[in-house]
């Protein structure tokens, strides 16, 4: 049986980006990567919007915006040193209410809080900077880009390999056992060992944990997050991205316009408790997932604790008017046939067993192990200093 220095499971942007971390500081090390799907970013990392987020929601001091904040300078310098595609084209937070005028003022005080670049924008000047563009007035974040997660992922992959890494893909964990010297990976192929893991299994984590014996309170939820793509009649329709002003109870930031670098303009994602943590199809109930849901308390309870919100999300990922209407709000130009088919993302959303979600990043630890949690929104652009932070976290546990 092989054995190896490092093991890290999950071929998404965070494994990827650890990896290289570390066999770029560790050259001599002998780094694996096991990936169960045959690509990389196959599920969160190439499912998102492609956002490079700056920071502007997440509470200062938090692991959420020190990674986000510099996360988004080092996914543009990465973008820059391997000619990858990436647009600088700033963001729109547009309040079209007194209400969202009044969170839009508290926004612009956490962006000075975490020291985030910002401008108000009046309403004569939010016409003037995108006629199709309704609002009271807006926030201008002009840090935010957006980009190709999965290209980036596959990048990090070809700098791994070419360091002497080894990556297996389509092979998925089915065990995991450590002991006082090693870890052994069983997969649907072979087994493999391992003196530490890291795990970044993203939809799969807790039950990565779980393999591990890991006393964890938590269940990750898929919430199914859709997207539209305008006709390319549309394509300049905006210049910036447009986002809502947020509902600061909820998690999720809303429908948003984002022109994509392949030259594109996508509207979403809502967010739907979905019943299958890899539903990307139009029918999304896969019958493990949806028992184990089920006999988790915290399912019911964030259930009655977001009752209201939920019925809403529901209907209106069914009845196409209604996600129209939330675009409406601040783009009143579109029409229904303007919203074509776009594939689908899942998000996952790390929950408690009294039903409270997990808005930061998450990680569990055995003697020998290291795992990803929870890697909520903004995790692909905070990407490269996870990896960095993992890596700090594996030279000091396991001695590296």
């Amino acid at each position: 049986m092989n054995q190896f220095d490092l093991a890290l499971i999950g071929g998404g942007i965070i494994g990827l980006s650890t990896a290289l971390t570390i066999k770029t500081r560790y050259p001599k090390a002998s780094v694996i990567l096991v990936e169960k799907e045959n690509r990389f970013a196959a599920h969160q990392t190439g499912h998102n919007s492609g956002v490079i987020h700056a920071g502007v929601y997440y509470e200062p001091g938090s692991l959420k915006a020190d990674f986000c904040k510099r996360g988004a300078r080092a996914t543009m310098d990465f973008c820059k040193t391997h000619n990858l595609p990436f647009r600088q084209c700033g963001k729109l937070l547009v309040a079209t209410t007194p209400l969202e005028v009044k969170r839009m003022e508290a926004l612009e005080k956490r962006c000075a809080q975490n020291k985030i670049p910002t401008r108000s924008i009046d309403r004569r000047q939010l016409n003037k900077m995108e006629p199709h563009i309704f609002g009271l007035g807006a926030l201008l974040v002009p840090a935010t880009g957006i980009t190709d997660y999965t290209k980036i992922t596959a990048k990090m992959a070809d700098l791994f390999k070419a360091a002497g890494g080894i990556i297996k893909k389509g092979q998925a964990v089915t065990r995991i056992e450590e002991s006082s010297d090693k870890v052994t990976i069983f997969t649907d192929q072979k087994p493999f060992c391992a003196s530490h893991l890291i795990a970044c299994g993203g939809l799969e984590a807790d039950r990565l944990a779980r393999m591990m014996g890991i006393a964890i309170d938590f269940m990750i939820l898929p919430f199914r997050g859709e997207y539209y793509r305008l006709p390319d009649r549309l394509a300049k329709i905006v210049s910036h991205l447009i986002y809502p002003i947020p509902d600061p109870d909820l998690p999720f930031l809303g429908v948003h316009l984002t022109p994509m670098v392949d030259g594109c303009i996508t509207v979403g994602p809502n967010a739907v408790m979905g019943f299958k943590r890899e539903g990307y199809g139009r029918f999304n109930v896969d019958l493990v997932d949806t028992a184990q849901m089920l006999a988790f308390p915290g399912f019911w309870k964030v259930i009655g604790q977001h009752l209201g919100s939920g019925i809403k999300e529901w209907i209106d990922a069914s009845y196409k008017p209604g996600y129209l209407k939330r675009v409406q709000k601040y783009c009143p130009g579109l029409t229904l046939k303007d919203l074509n088919p776009y594939p689908a993302g899942i998000r996952a959303q790390a929950v408690k067993k009294d039903g409270g979600l997990v808005h930061d990043f998450l990680f569990a630890k055995t003697h020998r192990s290291l795992h990803v949690c929870n890697a909520p929104s903004p995790a692909a652009t905070s990407a490269i200093p996870i990896g960095e932070y993992l890596c700090d976290r594996a030279k000091t546990k396991f001695n590296l």
